[in-house]
């Protein structure tokens, strides 16, 4: 019990509290504050700064509506920034309901709604150009919410983060959000030092605890051996304790289902090629056997449905995925509404929808996406219109929706939590390769599954797949944090705004406070640490590797010659075999009969229609088969070659079976009459320019290395196999090194790299008195923003914008702003207009130039030119429908239209370029009339 004077003191406390802002906007809340949101907000209302890290759910967002509630009593302004424009979308809407519409705003680029509130929500890119441009939206600025403020990790725009840190007024609050990372403190100790004082709220506890499953065919069982919730089992996991506990160990039926199913599959792999043995056992199976049943994606949900665990969010990194996932669940006649639930869904879904354009709905996939909701179920991925997206979380949120199929992106912080949370698999494709997601991931996406207020307990369910190991599963539940790290370096546009600014010196200082330089310092002795090993491995290597014979190091390296040498042949062979196929194919008409030597449509075919209006040829074929397919440049090894030709009836209907079978007929008695030769390897090998170059360079690299001493040796492989190691650690020991030499104002010795680039194109001028400042040509660069920035400028600067009407210039934008997901650019297409064929080839010789400039100053190389949305905004512009503007392109609506607003979001930026031609800026207003309209302009602020 405690003493009277303890009970003093306690009263006291809570009257002094209940005096504070604090109290009185807890009083709003339907919760009571958890003690690190309190600990947080006492930091906001005592004028310091905070960052806060706390886990997806737990409720962090309270201390930024704190933030701006205590702005509002202070008669100031508040920004809530967010990396994604439907966060943005959707905290707008939350604050507008809150505090009433008249005194919030949002901006997002494309999307100005009441800029001029006390409290405007944002995403961070708006807040930098205001930085840059002194916008007077910054008057009375008392406080900035920094959400998902771990995005400055992202290395395409996290560096947007810190600008925005380091630029902000001295006055201005900063109240930081961010998941859980493992480097809370080391972030809190550089925000301390670019902004005062700053107090860093670490909480890694759940209000929901989470419990952790793994589905194996229709049966859910526990990852743990006992009832052990997240919030328990990861740092127990984590120590290093000689004698872990029990209670934390790994279900013991799944180690043995995952053992079982090993010795099956070693099994079955006995007589395998590459198995234990290298010939097959008669009689014996040569097909991987697991005898542990899948079950279908609808039977997952009918599972969880009948535990009660839905509403559930199921993760698959894969757009195709989630949309065939609910193309399934259809298929399979699952409905998971009441029909009062049905009724409510399908009236929400036609008023909210009812300014689609009907002959835009079948290519938007409107019907199926309809009739999933109405049945509770749904896709969201980044490929979806955004107005369907903003729908399917809007019912998702009300309820509504009982299974939503998800791209990892949603895992972004949009509000959309579940009672359980369900993994496909643990890898997913990053662009490159097949990788497994990494703890932080996995913390991120199952930190979906329990919804605060509503549910006891969240689930995260992993499905077994062929191969699963328990105990990895239970590794990625035991380190739930990540570090971050700093993806902030100095672009063009940053460059010469610091310098316009504050001055070449001033701007080069204030960039060494950035949070990459601070992480730089920290970490040269660590590096320095593992050179040091390196180095002794790499002794170790040398001695391995010697040979009796001769410098085994100099064979090893004409090897190495040799194998890139014969990489770079095939690569370069690949290129020119897809130029020569793509140069064929716009040759092909209709009626021309081809062979396909691989693929789905291998054999003959017969050309039905030809289609030039993408990045690449994309004509339609009837296949001998009666398949009416699309053939790609992937298709072939080479250049195209007509066999013979046919009429194909212009009554001619793909649709009907049997005109199907008589055209198929009409190409059998075709090559009947005059069956070709089959092609074989003199097909495969036609004469492609260059590559007699390359051979001669092969056979002379083959010569040397047969005439080197170390040939002869009995030992050589054994010794390759050591030079390879040695090679590949002399490679990595030297990155090292090259990082340690140049981690000493690496951010600074960046920043005078890309300002050499800018003196280069006279953008800065240095005056007499060795003072730096911006040219005319400069002074555009400022107002431009985007990842190809200087490019942009410079194509103003040639005028390659001049001779465009409203159309073309859209068109033109598209190539400045456009990046596909593929490695290589795709092939450069015939342009719409002659005048656009010439602005086009304008922007790639200036992009030429000016990798050609980078490339000598050792900076990254600027993004090449893309084509693959000229002729869908070109077609869009001109009036065409959604269908007709996508026609012969992979492009999902959803990307077309957010890669539209992209292109209006330039259009507007160059409208607004100081110093523009009248005329040009005209042409730049009307452009982004013709583009924003349709769905387009229906999607509102719903991206």
């Amino acid at each position: 019990m405690s003493s009277p004077s303890e009970r003093y003191r306690a009263a006291a406390d809570r009257a002094a509290f209940q005096k504070t802002s604090l109290y009185a906007f807890a009083q709003t809340l339907g919760f009571e504050l958890d003690p690190f949101q309190r600990e947080a907000c006492e930091a906001v209302e005592a004028g310091r700064g905070v960052l806060v890290a706390a886990p997806t759910g737990a409720g962090k967002t309270a201390i930024g509506e704190f933030a701006v509630y205590l702005a509002l009593q202070r008669g100031l302004k508040a920004f809530y920034t967010t990396p994604i424009k439907a966060l943005s979308n959707q905290k707008y809407n939350e604050l507008a309901r809150t505090y009433g519409s008249e005194r919030v705003g949002l901006l997002t680029g494309d999307v100005s709604v009441n800029p001029d509130a006390d409290v405007v929500v944002m995403t961070t890119e708006v807040l930098r150009n205001m930085l840059y441009a002194n916008s007077d939206t910054l008057a009375d600025l008392g406080f900035v919410v920094m959400d998902e403020v771990h995005y400055l990790a992202d290395r395409f725009r996290g560096a947007v983060w810190e600008e925005v840190i380091i630029h902000l007024p001295e006055d201005v609050q900063l109240v930081s959000l961010s998941a859980t990372v493992s480097n809370a403190e080391e972030f809190g100790a550089w925000l301390d030092t670019v902004r005062g004082d700053t107090d860093v709220v670490v909480s890694e506890h759940r209000p929901v605890p989470l419990w952790q499953h793994v589905m194996v065919g229709k049966d859910i069982l526990d990852l743990f051996a006992s009832e052990v919730a997240f919030d328990e089992a990861a740092p127990a996991l984590a120590s290093d304790s000689a004698r872990p506990d029990s209670r934390y160990t790994v279900n013991p039926e799944l180690v043995k289902l995952a053992s079982s199913e090993s010795r099956l599959n070693r099994s079955a792999n006995w007589g395998r090629p590459g198995g234990r043995r290298g010939r097959r056992v008669p009689g014996r199976p040569v097909q991987t056997l697991t005898r542990i049943p899948k079950a279908s994606r609808p039977q997952v949900i009918a599972r969880l449905d009948k535990e009660g665990l839905l509403p559930a969010i199921t993760f698959i990194f894969s757009r195709n995925g989630c949309e065939a996932a609910v193309r399934q669940c259809l298929e399979s006649g699952l409905v998971l509404t009441t029909e009062r639930e049905r009724q409510i869904i399908a009236d929400r879904v036609d008023e909210a929808t009812r300014d689609i354009p009907d002959e835009d709905r079948d290519v938007l996939g409107y019907w199926t996406w309809r009739e999933g909701l109405v049945r509770g179920i749904a896709a969201h991925h980044a490929g979806m219109l955004p107005a369907f997206k903003e729908v399917v979380e809007q019912l998702f949120a009300d309820g509504l929706i009982q299974a939503v199929f998800a791209t990892e992106t949603l895992a972004l912080g949009i509000n959309m939590p579940a009672r359980t949370v369900v993994l496909e698999k643990l890898d997913k494709f990053n662009g490159e390769a097949h990788v497994n997601i990494t703890a932080g991931e996995y913390t991120q996406l199952t930190g979906r599954a329990g919804r605060r207020g509503i549910d006891v307990e969240g689930h995260g369910v992993v499905l077994w797949q062929p191969g699963t190991d328990p105990a990895a599963v239970a590794g990625l539940a035991s380190r739930r944090t990540y570090p971050l790290n700093s993806s902030f370096r100095p672009t063009y546009n940053m460059s010469i705004n610091l310098i316009a600014q504050f001055g070449r010196s001033r701007a080069r200082e204030i960039l060494e406070t950035s949070f990459a330089q601070f992480q730089a310092d920290r970490s040269v002795v660590g590096l320095a640490k593992q050179v040091r090993s390196r180095e002794e491995s790499l002794a170790g290597y040398t001695s391995a590797m010697a040979c009796h014979l001769g410098d085994f190091t100099e064979y090893a390296e004409l090897r190495r010659q040799l194998k890139d040498a014969e990489h770079d042949s095939a690569t370069s062979r690949s290129r020119q075999r897809r130029h020569a196929a793509a140069d064929s194919m716009e040759r092909l008409r209709r009626g021309d009969i081809v062979e396909v030597p691989g693929g789905r449509s291998e054999g003959y075919a017969v050309v039905l229609a030809t289609d030039f209006s993408g990045h690449e040829p994309r004509p339609s074929v009837l296949t001998m088969d009666k398949q009416v397919r699309r053939l790609s440049v992937q298709d072939f090894d080479g250049p195209v070659e007509v066999v013979s030709s046919i009429r194909v009836p212009k009554t001619f209907n793909e649709r009907s079976p049997k005109s199907r079978r008589d055209l198929a007929s009409s190409i059998r008695n075709a090559l009947h009459e005059h069956r070709p030769p089959r092609r074989g390897a003199e097909f495969r090998d036609f004469v492609l320019p260059g590559s007699e170059r390359h051979e001669r360079q092969i056979t002379e690299l083959r010569r040397r290395l047969k005439a080197h001493p170390c040939h002869g040796c009995s030992e050589r492989e054994d010794h390759a196999r050591w030079a390879e190691r040695w090679y590949k650690m002399r490679r990595e020991t030297d990155q090292l090194m090259g990082q340690i030499q140049g981690r000493t104002n690496t951010i600074a010795k960046t920043f005078d790299r890309v300002c050499e680039v800018l003196a280069a194109y006279d953008y800065l001028q240095t005056q007499p008195d060795g003072s730096v400042s911006i040219s005319p040509a400069g002074a555009r660069l400022r107002r431009i923003y985007g990842d190809r920035d200087l490019l942009v400028a410079l194509c103003l600067g040639r005028g390659a914008f001049d001779d465009l009407d409203a159309a073309e210039l859209a068109a033109f934008v598209s190539v400045l702003v456009y990046q596909s997901k593929r490695e290589e650019p795709g092939l450069r297409p015939r342009m719409p207009a002659i005048a656009l064929e010439t602005a086009v080839e304008t922007a790639v010789q200036e992009w030429a130039a000016l990798t050609e400039l980078e490339e000598r100053h050792r900076l990254p190389l600027s993004s090449e030119p893309e084509f693959g949305l000229v002729w869908p905004i070109h077609k869009w512009a001109r009036g065409r429908g959604l269908q007709a503007a996508l026609q012969g392109t992979d492009l999902a609506a959803g990307d077309f239209v957010r890669w539209a607003k992209q292109v209006i979001d330039l259009l507007d930026q160059l409208a607004k370029v100081p110093g523009l031609e009248p005329r040009i800026a005209r042409l730049c207003r009307e452009a982004i009339g013709l583009v924003r309209r349709g769905v387009v302009a229906y999607s509102g602020i719903s991206d």
